[in-house]
């Protein structure tokens, strides 16, 4: 007799069955987390400078729109990541 947790296992590959990557998109999957991880940690050290320098000259308003664009970038950055990678994976 199953578990309720082996049923629901069972529905749920059915529904969307596990996907097998291959070597090559394991590689591309990796390269594009380095590369992004790379270029968010790039734009936190440049604006994290212009907030820095911002506050340092007493302008708070300044500062917190420079927060605000870096989470929006961070943001942006993220989705762009996650899209090239649906299209990695759905590469045959």
């Amino acid at each position: 007799m199953k578990s309720a947790y082996e049923l629901a296992m069972e529905r749920l590959q059915k529904q969307a069955p596990t996907v097998k990557l291959s070597a090559k998109q394991k590689a591309a999957l990796a390269e594009l987390d380095s590369q992004y991880a790379a270029r968010i940690a790039q734009r936190e050290l440049a604006l994290k400078d212009e907030i820095v320098a911002a506050q340092s000259h007493g302008n708070e308003e300044e500062a917190d729109q420079l927060r605000a664009q870096l989470v929006h970038d961070r943001a942006k950055l993220q989705a762009e990541l996650e899209e090239k990678k649906e299209q990695v994976r759905q590469a045959k």
